[in-house]
């Protein structure tokens, strides 16, 4: 791989060379000095090079970028070089290139690989937070300082979580922007050092068995809770489930609930993942289910009203329940601070990578991590779907023996 060092030193010889990075990205320094980014690719069987300007008005750091950026265009099914030739002309017919005009083109070119959700929360950061200051103007005009003013106003409101994304974004904007030939350097890149540091919060979790049955039997004798909620908090615990998959399960998710191997198909469409994702049921995610679980999910279609939903609404019951109900069950069981319904997820991960190193079964803590949809790097996700499922089953029905002890049957939920 290429460094700032050995860019700065290529020297021009007798005829064109190339000095490779990585990813098909090179400098190109030709024998009159002149230095230029390119980038080799493949679109529809056809090799091709985009360009991504000259060095150093485009530092390494910033080609790498808009290398990154350019291979996210392929994936998404564009040329990056067309893609570019199409901007150009845009441009000429536009004398002005403001912030907000680009960054608007930027969201709108990459939202499709988005969900609906988080390419709402992008567009709605940007114009509360950047547009007001860098919305008019233009891309070259904007600097450094400029992108600080707007991080500073946010850290200001004790944001800084907000701040970090804001940035990030304003980032990815100019890195599209070097891509497209609209921009040289990305100036939100040069603050990030400048910004002050957002302290992490953990969600509090249990994490010994003892402490995660004594939640669970707090939550379940709180009077005048409602059966519905108590039964959801009941699989969240036994799943280790994202409580927005719980709270939205379709009853026609659960299968073989009375048979040896019950089991919970969650549709790609209801998980974490992008919208190209959840287009594809390759990536549909199965959850073997326990003992406990699948008795819990019975004793939930016995009460549930005639909807698609496991858990309907306490209010309407035409939707689910939301993830702030169960919420609000645990604080009012004064469990504040101490346990949250996402902390399901943690208790889980702590307490059976406790238990599979004491076993020495290491092999075990991905098989965790894939119990908890967790990504996993180089894996197919069609293999990812059904990979491991009688040992997954096995550290399910483990979880929910030790968590169940000395707990009634989910039936004595049932008001």
């Amino acid at each position: 791989m290429l460094t700032d060092a050995a860019c700065r030193q290529a020297k021009p010889g007798q005829s064109n060379r190339k000095l490779f990075d990585s990813g098909g990205l090179y400098l190109m320094v030709l024998t009159s000095g002149t230095k230029s980014w390119r980038w080799k690719y493949s679109f529809r069987g056809r090799e091709k090079t985009l360009t991504l300007g000259l060095y150093p008005e485009v530092s390494l750091r910033d080609a790498r970028m808009a290398r990154d950026e350019a291979r996210r265009q392929l994936v998404g099914g564009i040329d990056p070089g067309a893609e570019k030739r199409v901007v150009k002309v845009s441009r000429t017919r536009q004398p002005t290139d403001s912030f907000e005009q680009l960054a608007r083109a930027w969201h709108e070119a990459r939202k499709s690989s988005w969900s609906t959700r988080y390419g709402k929360q992008v567009l709605e950061r940007l114009e509360n937070h950047a547009f007001s200051l860098l919305g008019p103007s233009r891309v070259g005009e904007i600097t450094a300082p400029m992108v600080l003013e707007v991080v500073r106003r946010i850290e200001a409101q004790d944001k800084l979580n907000m701040a970090r994304k804001v940035r990030m974004h304003i980032s990815e904007v100019f890195v599209w922007a070097i891509a497209s030939g609209l921009a040289t350097t990305d100036p939100a890149a040069m603050i990030s050092r400048a910004m002050k540091s957002a302290t992490t919060h953990r969600r509090p979790a249990a994490i010994t068995i003892e402490a995660a049955r004594a939640v669970l039997q707090q939550t379940e004798a709180r009077e005048g809770a409602s059966s519905t909620v108590l039964l959801a908090s009941r699989l969240l615990a036994l799943t280790a489930a994202r409580p927005a998959m719980v709270c939205q399960a379709d009853k026609r998710e659960f299968i073989g609930l009375d048979g040896p191997e019950p089991l919970w198909h969650i549709p790609a469409a209801r998980m974490k993942l992008t919208r190209d994702k959840q287009r594809d049921a390759a990536h549909d995610f199965l959850i073997p289910l326990s003992l406990q679980a699948a008795a819990t999910v019975q004793a939930a279609l016995a009460i549930a009203p005639q909807t698609p939903w496991l858990f309907a609404g306490i209010g309407d019951r035409r939707k689910p329940i939301s993830d702030s109900t169960l919420s609000k069950l645990y604080r009012i069981a004064g469990l504040e601070g101490v346990h949250v319904p996402h902390g399901w997820r943690s208790s889980f991960s702590t307490i059976m990578n406790e238990q599979c190193a004491l076993q020495d079964r290491i092999d075990d803590r991905k098989i965790i991590d894939l119990m908890l949809a967790h990504a996993q790097p180089g894996v197919e996700p069609i293999y990812n779907r059904a990979a491991y499922l009688p040992r997954r089953r096995q550290i399910a029905q483990a979880w929910a023996d030790m968590l169940m002890q000395g707990l009634p049957p989910p039936e004595s939920l049932i008001a």
